[in-house]
């Protein structure tokens, strides 16, 4: 069974995929959201304690003879840096799009999965008990989260019958309180070590260097490639289970299938740059207030979303209060924590969108 290609009687009917409004002008949404997250990626390295003019940065990225300070500032600090907070926007984005669609519930983000949760206690258990291995902290904090995401899968599958949805979700709240009680307790008898534990789960693209990028790349291009392909199957979805599985959709294996990649995006995003929040829930919604619930649209635009959003934030704290630096998942929160209340006010009318 192709993922593209939904192979039941009536697909259209039942996805309404032929009844979606201006579908020009999603198309022009896309459009428009690559060209802002081209001049945001711009902006991002041109502005810094040195500034740079935007001929001086396409020349340095054009290969053009320029100054020696431009490009090694340029070349080996900021495009590096930024390029690390695209693909972090990115796949945190598009995991919290697919949760959101696969656990049919507004307020999913990669967190209900307890992404952040199994990676930091990898990355804190890493960095207090075995500090020598700190090298190997990034494949801790992936193999973290992923371990924490099949758990929570395994012990919602201990309900009968295919509507497993709110298990996965107490589920995930309950492995997520304890990882996290499990790293306070670390991080409380090991007090020496606070301060980069707290820094790497406030969560951070300071120092992110080309091999930052070369860790997220292979598993941006495989997890967004298979998100992009499996988007239809995520609109199966909005049906309900029931539906669903009538028409001959496997819907454990499908939820199984989207959580896994979910994982993967949001478990790379992690390694690299530490615990941010919010990018997954906030970019999915403005993504779903442009575009429409349509998942094969919605998805790529929250990738371009949660790109520009990211690279903006990380601008900001390291710009605004120069020459401090604040870490990017403060800003991310101060962002989020007020849209995260703006849609407990207004769930019944975003969720009828």
């Amino acid at each position: 069974m192709r993922f593209w290609n939904l192979q039941f009687p009536c697909r259209r009917d039942w996805l309404n995929i032929d009844q979606i409004p201006h579908r020009h002008r999603q198309i022009g949404t896309l459009a428009g959201a690559c060209l802002v997250l081209l001049g945001i990626i711009l902006h991002g390295i041109a502005s810094g304690t040195i500034e740079f003019s935007l001929p001086q940065v396409a020349r340095v990225l054009l290969g053009l003879p320029e100054e020696r300070l431009a490009v090694q500032v340029i070349g080996n600090v900021r495009l590096p840096r930024v390029l690390t907070g695209m693909f972090v926007g990115m796949n945190l984005a598009v995991a919290g799009s697919l949760l959101q669609g696969v656990l049919r519930n507004p307020m999913a983000s990669p967190n209900i999965v307890g992404v952040n949760a199994g990676a930091g206690l990898a990355a804190v258990a890493m960095m207090v008990v075995a500090p020598a291995l700190s090298v190997h902290i990034p494949l801790a904090a992936f193999l973290g989260a992923i371990t924490a995401a099949f758990l929570i899968y395994l012990l919602s599958m201990s309900q009968p019958g295919p509507g497993s949805t709110i298990h996965l979700v107490l589920a995930g709240l309950a492995i997520s309180s304890f990882f996290s009680a499990l790293t306070s307790g670390l991080m409380t008898l090991n007090a020496d070590e606070l301060d980069v534990t707290y820094g790497w789960l406030l969560g951070s693209l300071s120092g992110r260097s080309w091999p930052y990028v070369h860790l997220l790349l292979p598993y941006s291009i495989v997890g967004l490639t298979l998100a992009f392909l499996i988007s239809p199957k995520a609109n199966v979805f909005t049906l309900g289970d029931e539906i669903g599985t009538s028409v001959g959709v496997s819907i454990r294996w499908y939820r199984f299938l989207i959580i896994a990649i979910a994982a993967v995006l949001a478990g790379s995003a992690v390694s690299a740059a530490g615990t941010i929040g919010f990018v997954g829930l906030v970019a999915p919604h403005i993504a779903r207030i442009l575009i429409g619930s349509d998942y094969r649209f919605q998805i790529p635009l929250s990738a371009l979303l949660g790109g520009s959003l990211l690279i903006a934030a990380d601008t900001f704290a390291r710009t605004v209060f120069q020459p401090l630096e604040l870490s990017v998942g403060v800003v991310t929160a101060l962002i989020g924590a007020p849209f995260f209340l703006f849609l407990l006010y207004h769930r019944r009318t975003l969720g009828s969108r």
